[in-house]
């Protein structure tokens, strides 16, 4: 079998459609997220009510996360990711024209649609397609595409629109992703390896509740859900409290914000690690606990002591994820690729709930109810730590051990970016 190697010209069109593929997807998902307090004095809708424009994306997203990389073994991979990526832009360019609030929810609830396609798959793709010798090199450039689609979309979506406006900033991500798409599209080689599989929905929901069926996962997926809710909630009302007295911020000042996401980067890769020395159970509790512990800071009035805790809190955050999304590969044995959509499900439907309940506590009781809020998920989320210390963890052999380990770090290091890691 001919596999693409590293130093080819086939290979570097793979690692260049992939990294743009990830940057279009987690910039398009997440560049409305600093327009939020925007979008609420524009459309005098009340912040829960604006929220659903990150949440309706990640909820349909969540949904069809755990079916697009099953259809996509039926319809091919590359015309998939394709369809993906430029029905996600031309929803962008049509977003930006949005004469009312429910077409740009309309448009939102579209995009998470089309979105799934290529994060679900990038990874059956490359797996396919590229010499195993040299798989982690092209993992590591898509990664990175999301790290800075994430990032960028929304740093850039800020700068714009104090430069002109929210339309045009929109407008400005959705026609860059349409340059990317038709470039990914005339350049991505196609799938050699791949091979049809009729697509049986039975079999994809017998397969998915079967890894519900284990306790130690259903708190590994709490988890995701808890500490995402958590996130993206006290991201998005952050921005409605800067752009208020005493700080006043811009536009573009609180799309930098975002750059801290960089001490997520470290926060998965230190704790990680911390949870090979020790034990996944006390480095996910750690993790935890400075989640929680960031929310608290960021109490604080000032805004460097705010910002610190930010800083805390998002290191806490990615190092937990990626302890519980490597740990959910583990204890799923063979059936990695179910118990990993599961696991994104849970994720992406958190981000939903979280960001949307955020809003309610906003408007109640301003910072301090986000913050409140935020700080019941954590409590929550470290129950389910506790509790996986009497979840038994069904028996794998060493093979399947290090197997998973392995794809749940490409995961955990896909979801640090939007997001997701991304992501998120």
């Amino acid at each position: 079998m001919h596999y693409i190697e590293k130093g080819t010209a086939e290979f570097r069109k793979v690692t260049i459609g992939f990294f743009i593929g990830g940057l279009v997807t987690f910039a398009v998902m997440y560049c409305t997220q600093p327009l939020l307090p925007l979008y609420s004095k524009e459309f005098h809708s009340s912040p829960a009510t604006t929220s659903l424009v990150i949440s309706i994306t990640t909820a349909f997203l969540a949904v069809m996360m755990t079916f697009a990389a099953a259809l996509s073994n039926a319809w091919g991979r590359k015309n998939i990711m394709t369809c993906s990526l430029f029905g996600a832009s031309v929803l962008t360019v049509i977003s930006a024209f949005s004469p009312s609030f429910a077409v740009l929810l309309i448009c939102r609830a579209l995009e998470g649609i089309v979105l799934a396609g290529l994060p679900a798959i990038a990874m059956a793709y490359l797996g396919e397609e590229v010499e195993p010798r040299h798989l982690g090199s092209a993992m590591g450039v898509y990664i990175g595409g999301n790290a800075i689609g994430g990032m960028m979309g929304r740093v850039a979506t800020g700068i714009i629109t104090d430069l002109a406006s929210w339309r045009v900033a929109v407008l400005c991500i959705g026609l860059a992703g349409l340059l990317c798409a038709w470039w990914f599209w005339g350049n991505l080689p196609a799938s050699r390896h791949f091979v049809v599989q009729p697509f049986s929905l039975r079999k994809h929901a017998r397969s998915l509740f079967q890894q519900l069926k284990d306790p130690g996962q259903l708190c590994l997926y709490g988890i995701a859900f808890l500490l995402m809710g958590s996130f993206v909630s006290l991201y998005s009302y952050l921005g409605y409290q800067l752009v208020e007295s005493p700080y006043n911020l811009s536009q573009a000042v609180i799309g930098w914000i975002f750059v801290i996401y960089i001490f997520g980067s470290l926060g998965s890769s230190l704790l990680a690690r911390l949870a090979d020395r020790w034990s996944r159970q006390r480095a996910i509790l750690l993790s935890i606990v400075l989640t929680a512990l960031g929310a608290l800071i960021a109490l604080d009035a000032q805004l460097p002591i705010k910002l610190l805790g930010v800083i805390v809190l998002t290191f806490g955050f990615f190092g937990a994820h990626a302890i519980a999304s490597g740990w959910v590969g583990v204890r799923a044995g063979r059936s990695k690729a179910q118990a990993s959509a599961l696991y994104l499900f849970f994720y992406y439907v958190g981000s939903s709930v979280g960001n949307t309940a955020g809003g309610f506590f906003w408007s109640a009781y301003n910072w301090p109810g986000v913050i409140g809020m935020v700080a019941v998920f954590a409590l929550g989320a470290l129950g389910l730590a506790f509790a996986l210390k009497f979840s038994a963890r069904p028996q794998v052999s060493s093979r399947e051990y290090q197997s998973g380990s392995a794809t749940s770090l490409s995961g955990t290091r896909n979801e640090v970016s939007a997001d997701s890691a991304h992501s998120a």
